[in-house]
This record gives C-alpha cells, structure tokens and sequence, in this order.
C-alpha cells in the first residue's frame, strides 16, 4: 500500500495506517492530509472540477474531457441482491445450520422429504456463500465435529460426553469461524448462542427421551410378556393350555392348575409359555 501511495503521489504514512491500524479519516482531513484530490457536493460538480484534469493510465498521460460526458446509471438485479442477502455472514451461518438440522431431521424420519430438501438447498447455499467469505476452515470443521458428535449422541447416547463435546466444538468453531477482525464479517454472538442453545437443548432432550424409554415396561417382544396374566384353559400338573394376548398357549407350571385359574408369565421358551400362580 505504501508502493501504491507512492505511486499515485498520496499520503504514505496514512495509507499504511489503514492496513495496520484500519484508520479513517473525515473528507475535510483526507483532502488535508493529501489522502484524496477534491470534494465534490454531487456528480455535476465532480465531472466539472475532473474536466481537464491530466491523469496516468499505465505509461500514458491522459487529459479527461468530461464535457459532455454521458451518465450511465446501472442497478443491481435481483439476482445481485440475492448473492448480497446470501453473503451476509450471519445469513450463510443461518442457511448452514439450517441445512445441518434438515439433513438430521430426515436421518431421524427417513422419508419425510421436506427436512432433506430444505436441508440440501439451505446447506448449498450456506456454503456457496462462505467460499465468497473470509473464511477459518479449523472453524468450519469445528461446527461440523460439533454437530457430528451431537448427532452421535442422539444415535448412540453417551450420557452427555458426546452431546457436551459437540457442543463445545460448535461454540468454538462458531466464534472462529470468519478469519478476520473486519466487524461487517463478524457472525452475531446472539445467534451464534441461539444455535448452541438449541443444539444442546436437543441432545439434552435426546438423554431425557432415552433415560425415560429405559425405565418404561417393554411393550413388543418376548419381554413385554413377561409379568402379563394368562388364564387357565383346563386343569393341568406340568403342562396344559392358557389363554394369554387374545390366543391359546402351551403353557408348563411346577404346581397344580385348576381350570379358570389366573397365572403369571414369568418366562417364554419358543411357544411355550412358562407360568406361575398369582399370589
């Protein structure tokens, strides 16, 4: 910047204050300081005042004839406005974590469709839009290690280890994720805790869900008949036939069953029920 400040005939020392230091300056004290040429109130007045003027372009001299100058006005299309919403940092973050919790929402209901493809869109925009971004890809990875994990944990629970882990990974890669210190690319503290948040609530609720399944009684399967009541079709010692789930059984008890009697299951082997007299 102090080669290009040279060059140009400007102000060396306040150029290289705006890389390192990021200094600015009003238009009164750039026009002092020799930072810019003139002032002008609107563009009537700086074609005016540029008219005439002698300029380098490369190795040539050029004198600006402005006279009759003709102003062209070009406005962004809708499709520039797009790219402009889209490249917002805390945009692409949103798009990026919408699309993550799409795609896990349909792994969790496969064939829902709706999650998957607004997963898949929303993540392809999120991550055109960084690549136009100054972008930490150590943070990048951090999210997705922190969503993977937390995945893990709904999957796989671990008590917390993996859910918690995930979480740290997606707060730190969240924090770094845009490599530089330029305020317009910083993403949001509030929506970076926002995402957190819910992202911990979710594995939270995923180990509140799962502690609760455990202490309920199994409802399909050999073990849900365990501890269910069966009545006595005949009397029998050793073996016989009971009723149980709305069908007949062969049912084997080591006491004396009369006909009407209710039973216990406390055991299946293949078909055959293993049964008890109620006490």
């Amino acid at each position: 910047i102090r080669g290009l400040a040279e060059l140009r005939g400007r102000n060396e020392d306040w150029a290289e204050r705006t890389v390192v230091e990021a200094a600015n300056l009003t238009a009164s004290d750039a026009l002092e300081q020799n930072v810019i040429d003139l002032i002008a109130r609107d563009m009537d007045e700086l074609l005016t005042a540029l008219d005439g003027q002698r300029t380098e372009i490369g190795s040539e001299m050029v004198i600006l004839e402005l006279g009759n100058a003709e102003i062209v006005r070009i406005e962004p299309d809708w499709r520039y406005d797009f790219l402009s919403t889209i490249t917002n940092p805390n945009v692409a973050y949103i798009l990026l974590m919408i699309g993550f919790y799409g795609l896990i929402l349909e792994f969790y209901n496969p064939g829902m469709g709706v999650p998957g493809v607004t997963g898949v869109i929303c993540l392809l925009l999120g991550a055109y839009a960084l690549q136009m971004l100054p972008i930490n890809y150590a943070g990048l990875a951090l999210i997705i290690v922190g969503v993977g994990l937390m995945l893990v944990e709904a999957f796989s629970p671990s008590f917390g280890v993996f859910g918690l882990g995930g979480a740290v990974a997606f707060v730190l890669g969240s924090v770094i994720l845009m490599d530089t210190d330029l305020e317009a690319f910083r993403i949001s503290v509030g929506i970076i805790a926002a995402f957190a948040v819910t992202s911990a609530g979710l594995f939270i609720l995923s180990i509140n869900m799962l502690m609760r399944a455990r202490k309920q009684k199994m409802v399909t399967g050999s073990e849900s008949m365990i501890g269910s009541t069966a009545v006595a079709l005949e009397s029998f010692t050793g073996s016989g036939h009971v009723r149980a789930f709305s069908e007949n059984w062969k049912a084997e008890c080591d006491q004396a069953v009369e006909k009407g009697n209710r039973l216990e299951i406390t055991g299946i082997d293949g078909l055959v029920l293993k049964v008890r007299k109620q006490e």
